[in-house]
């Protein structure tokens, strides 16, 4: 076994002369290991969150989507598009059209987006998931339904049972003729809704989804589209997907995966994520003074043995070694206790659901996702900073009580 592990494990293991070094070790370990399990939770608590972000988000948003840079509509009728549909590994291709419309209800009115879709809109998400009251039916027997964002529904105080009073839709006409009139200006259509749904602030308070053939005819379209959505079959490269898609549309089109489509917000639960685990590094950083602390009275208290490996010939260096591993053995021992700690209170919270989120549909308990990488990560970072706070009293008090020379 190497002398100076087993010196130190020794001095780690023994209970020391004066208690209060005992004492000391011990706020350092405890310091440590709830630092550690901070950091475990908290990381978990992030990575529940955006897992429950990205299914929330795409229950709505398509795998792949397609729009084009310059202008708003353009033809999904043509050859490459039908190459494109017929491609290996596209599930569903849906063809979507979005607008900006004016909602009237009785005496209530709203401004929305109107989002019409084709027929594999419904196979290809998971929308009925989401739906808090009536069903996700957007046609039956000939007669047009749409689907209201559960904001939209609230704000215009929509009533699903009511058959006779459907939505008033009003869209400016693309015409280019001008009236006195300012209700020459609008087309005007009605449909009866079918549901609410429910995702997030953003898409409830904005969207009604209604069939596609009803948005053409409200906005005078025939074959154009906003945007083409495409979900892809299991076990597909989705980059690969997107890259020839890409190159057979050329640069005028943007093709975009569902991380792009909100690469925004992604970028911001990301580096929140990181700014609390540094903030909670630091406080680990705190926590980790007791080491040099319980180390500093370690030396003090060993004086005698010191001057004994001293004099049977054990050199500066390895005297200090002795100590910088007594220092990883706190640490890490408090790191260790801390990953368990955190990974039990994780189960616990997964399994028990111990925190609850009252009024919640979404979710019942705070979501949490345990992943290995944190655990490495957080292992790695406790390992840097308890062999900081080591070798600094090691290297500083070794100094005032050997001699400088080897």
């Amino acid at each position: 076994m190497n002398f100076p592990f087993f010196i130190a494990k020794r001095y780690f293991i023994a209970k020391k002369s004066q208690n209060v070094i005992n004492i000391i070790t011990k706020i350092a370990i405890t310091g440590v290991a709830i630092g550690t399990m901070a950091l475990i939770v908290v990381l978990s608590a992030f990575n529940g969150i955006e897992d429950l972000v990205l299914s929330l988000f795409n229950s709505f948003d398509p795998q792949i989507r397609i729009t084009v840079k310059e202008g708003k509509t353009f033809d999904a009728s043509s050859s490459v598009f039908y190459d494109i549909k017929k491609m290996d590994g596209i599930a569903h291709f849906t063809e979507v059209l979005e607008e900006n419309v004016l909602l009237k209800y009785k005496d209530k009115q709203t401004i929305s987006i109107i989002k019409g879709v084709s027929s594999e809109f419904i196979p290809m998400n998971r929308m009925d998931t989401m739906i808090t009251d009536g069903e996700f039916v957007l046609n039956y027997d000939s007669v047009d339904y749409t689907v209201l964002g559960q904001g939209i529904a609230y704000n215009l105080g929509v009533n699903l049972l009511n058959y006779t009073e459907p939505i008033q839709v009003y869209a400016p006409k693309r015409s280019k003729k001008t009236s006195m009139n300012p209700e020459d200006a609008f087309k005007n259509l009605s449909i009866l809704p079918s549901g609410t749904f429910s995702i997030q602030h953003d898409f409830d308070s904005k969207y009604i989804i209604v069939p596609l053939t009803f948005a053409r005819e409200l906005l005078d379209y025939s074959n154009q589209v906003t945007a083409v959505e495409i979900s892809l079959t299991q076990n597909t490269n989705t980059k690969e997907i997107q890259n020839k898609i890409q190159s057979l549309l050329g640069e005028n089109f943007e093709v975009k995966d569902r991380y792009q489509q909100h690469d925004f917000l992604y970028k911001i639960m990301k580096s929140e994520k990181w700014a609390v685990f540094l903030i909670l590094s630091f406080i680990l950083i705190i926590a980790t003074f007791n080491v040099i602390g319980s180390l500093t009275m370690l030396i003090i208290d060993k004086k005698k043995d010191l001057k004994i490996l001293w004099n049977m010939g054990a050199s500066t260096s390895l005297i200090r070694k002795i100590f910088f591993i007594e220092g990883l053995f706190i640490s890490l021992s408090g790191a260790v206790i801390g990953l368990v700690a955190g990974l039990l209170v994780c189960l616990a919270q997964i399994h028990f659901k111990i925190i609850t989120l009252q009024g919640s549909f979404v979710m019942e308990a705070y979501p949490i996702k345990l992943e290995v990488t944190d655990f490495v990560l957080v292992l790695l970072t406790v390992f840097i900073i308890g062999a900081f706070a080591a070798w600094l009293p090691a290297k500083q008090i070794t100094q005032k009580h050997l001699p400088m020379k080897e």
